[in-house]
């Protein structure tokens, strides 16, 4: 069928194309015959309500009721019913969802049971000249605010506990840690999801004042040496963190225990989420790398360094990688002239740019595809664009990979470097950083040494440069024509000395050769 055919065909479909089933026509809902209902019922109580009050005042005898009584507030039914209507749907109740009713449904009932009242005080007064007993407007206010309120926290309480005993659905079992407000806002929200098949066994907190007490039903059994026998209990298959206040250290401990329980494990975000009342299950986090660190991560304020790149056109090699891409990110919002993104991975790179150019739309960005091993790639990508300011990050990071392929590291991470270093001071690059690691730091490993000989080689490019040695450049370049690296240098009269710095990370929290992404999945 050809296209045409197709767009005639779901033309004629959806009523010449006004129409579609996504619009059609909803009918009448099953909570609006509720609301008819509730209305109804609001109507009867709250004339029903006065009604029995003007009969208590008279001993529950009507043969004793006054008839200038009994005739004004019968003729006042009809007016009240009115105002019940509108007084009670302006306060929007019949439009709430009565299984997620709290204290803000309670609120707007005792506005609209006030405003009500009021106007039964006014409209009789008024209207008919005519001051009912006091018991008249006693017994009915209080008895119409009860029953109003009853019949819908009702409904909300024979859902809760229909949710708390029907077992037979449970999934998981949960054990909340910290039976504080954040706990227990916690577990309403697990008792009103339906869709979550979650029980919520017990509690766990350090304060002995809430020992053997309940909340909401649900014991708090103990304090932190007490999980392990907790979870042996009660079965449990998820652990929710809910202590927002909880520092790096109490946290790292409480994940230290849980770890040996083999149960999943969620944690509340923070302070921030509590305090704007922003606390569910969905907002439970996974165990992150961070809290795994057992401190606050070590955070750079990289604002001045790297305001010092606006206008400036910058290279990042390894550009994809974890370490290579966040620097790309960083870059790409202090208005470099231009970032070009070198790395040999085209899949990482791809992904790279795409984020960059949906973020940044104006940013001249050029992502190249090349390996740091080959002087022919690197000399041409120098020498068309003659980058400023170069961030070396490309690199083999993976620990025991290296160790299994020692070469590999050594002439990706040595003679790489160095490539790309005699390609920077050959073409006048202001400043070349690399981008080392504390395992350089005494290395005990092939990584590890590969990168110290990686900032010897920036040692001595620093010196080259800055003394004018470039007689001493070794031949690396495996060619013996005029890409030759040093030949270049020889033949070129540079008039900028190119800075070499290193700069060593620690772990680099969720980089690809940090172990730490290891412990998360453990």
């Amino acid at each position: 069928m050809s296209l045409e055919n197709k767009e005639t065909k779901l033309k004629s479909q959806n009523g010449n194309g006004k129409k579609s089933k996504n619009c059609k026509k909803v009918g009448f809902q099953h909570w609006q015959a509720i609301a008819v209902l509730m209305a109804a019922y609001d109507i009867l109580v709250a004339n029903g309500a006065y009604l029995f009050g003007l009969w208590a005042r008279f001993d529950f005898h009507f043969s004793e009721i006054d008839p200038q009584y009994m005739n004004a507030a019968l003729k006042f039914v009809p007016i009240y019913s009115g105002i019940i209507l509108i007084v009670f749907t302006s306060y929007y109740l019949y439009q709430s969802i009565w299984r997620f009713a709290s204290y803000r449904e309670l609120i707007r009932l005792f506005g609209a049971n006030a405003v009500t009242f009021l106007s039964q005080v006014i409209g009789i007064t008024l209207i008919f000249q005519q001051r009912m007993p006091f018991a008249y407007y006693f017994f009915g206010v209080i008895i119409q605010f009860f029953l109003t309120t009853a019949i819908r926290f009702f409904y909300r309480f024979i859902l809760l506990e229909r949710s708390k005993h029907n077992t037979n659905k449970y999934s998981k079992k949960v054990m909340i840690i910290g039976a504080g407000e954040a706990g227990q806002v916690l577990l309403r929200d697990i008792y009103h999801a339906d869709e979550v098949e979650y029980k919520v066994c017990c509690f766990i907190d350090d304060n002995p004042n809430k020992w053997h007490r309940n909340i909401e039903g649900v014991p708090v059994f103990g304090g932190r040496e007490d999980i392990l026998t907790a979870v042996d209990k009660y079965g449990i298959d998820l652990i929710l963190i809910a202590m927002p206040s909880a520092s790096k250290e109490q946290t790292r401990d409480l994940l230290d225990i849980c770890k040996e329980t083999g149960c999943e494990m969620k944690l509340l975000p923070g302070m921030y989420q509590f305090l704007t009342g922003d606390v569910s299950l969905s907002k439970m986090k996974e165990v992150a790398v961070e809290d795994l660190l057992g401190r606050d991560p070590i955070k750079v304020n990289v604002t001045e360094i790297l305001n010092s790149i606006e206008g400036k056109v910058v290279m990042v090699t390894g550009g994809g990688g974890s370490i290579g891409s966040e620097l790309c990110r960083q870059i790409a919002g202090h208005n470099p002239e231009r970032l070009i993104i070198f790395d040999v991975y085209e899949n990482n790179a791809y992904d790279i740019e795409q984020e960059l150019k949906s973020t940044y739309s104006n940013l001249n960005l050029t992502v190249l595809i090349g390996s740091v091993r080959d002087s022919r790639r690197l000399n041409s990508v120098f020498e068309k664009y003659h980058p400023d300011i170069v961030y070396h990050a490309a690199a083999h990071k993976h620990v025991p990979l290296m160790e299994t392929s020692p070469c590999e590291s050594i002439k990706n991470n040595v003679i790489g470097t160095y490539k790309t270093a005699c390609a920077a001071m050959t073409y006048g690059t202001k400043r070349f950083v690399l981008i080392s690691t504390d395992k350089a730091v005494n290395p005990t490993n092939i990584m590890g040494a590969s990168k110290r000989l990686c900032e010897m080689v920036i040692q001595s490019m620093d010196y080259i440069s800055r003394e004018g040695r470039q007689d001493i450049l070794p031949n690396l370049s495996g060619h013996n024509d005029e890409t030759d690296s040093k030949r270049l240098f020889m033949n070129r009269k540079i008039e900028t000395r190119t800075e070499f710095v290193a700069v060593r990370f620690g772990n680099v929290l969720g980089s690809r050769g940090s172990i730490l992404p290891l412990f998360q999945n453990q």
